[in-house]
């Protein structure tokens, strides 16, 4: 004989598994909007297309929500870096099929060339010489890092901008902890040489 009630909300908490409720999806979604900004420059500076690159980044949080939700919220930083960073990787192995057939066939790729006027500035706005200089400096920071080598631009955007740790970019690019130090030790290098004019 039970001496007080069963307390039957209290007991589906306690069965309820990591990921299932209202909780756990406003989580998702909070850790979500929290990477969406730096996952999509990161994804566009890779593959140097900013429709691209937000398909991607689209598809890596469908793939995360979907798969892996259940898991623990400090699991989610490095599954998305891994599903972004194999995304951008099939990309880019995509890509080089496509122009390899676009060579072997001799058809020339169709010219998207940007309207000249759209990217004229406003001469009712006016910006100072130091923002003009920042976002040139910028510019060329993203320019030299989409001419790194595709582990290299990894190596360096999950350590540098993402913050994660050696181990954690080891996971994540699916290669040595050793292997990550060589690829952001040459990043680093090369982004020196190529920007020593605008950061001395």
């Amino acid at each position: 004989m039970l001496k007080q009630p069963i307390d039957s909300i209290a007991v589906m908490q306690e069965l309820a598994l990591p990921g299932d409720g209202l909780d756990s999806n406003q989580a998702l979604n909070r850790f979500l909007s929290g990477v969406e900004r730096r996952a999509l420059r990161m994804a566009s500076v890779s593959v140097g297309n900013v429709d691209d690159a937000l398909d991607l980044v689209q598809d890596a949080m469908m793939k995360l929500a979907s798969r892996y939700a259940q898991r623990s919220e400090d699991q989610w930083g490095p599954l998305f870096q891994r599903i972004l960073q194999n995304s951008i990787r099939d990309w880019h192995r995509r890509a080089w099929v496509k122009n390899r057939w676009r060579r072997f066939i001799g058809s020339a790729e169709e010219s998207d060339a940007a309207d000249p006027l759209q990217d004229y500035p406003d001469s009712r706005q006016t910006e100072s010489v130091e923002r003009l200089q920042q976002q040139d400096a910028i510019a060329c920071l993203e320019q030299a890092i989409h001419n790194l080598s595709l582990r290299q631009q990894q190596a360096f955007m999950l350590r540098l901008w993402e913050g994660l740790s050696v181990e954690e970019t080891a996971k994540v690019m699916g290669c040595s902890q050793g292997s990550v130090k060589t690829h952001y030790s040459r990043a680093v290098s090369a982004l020196r040489e190529k920007l020593e004019d605008h950061w001395p």
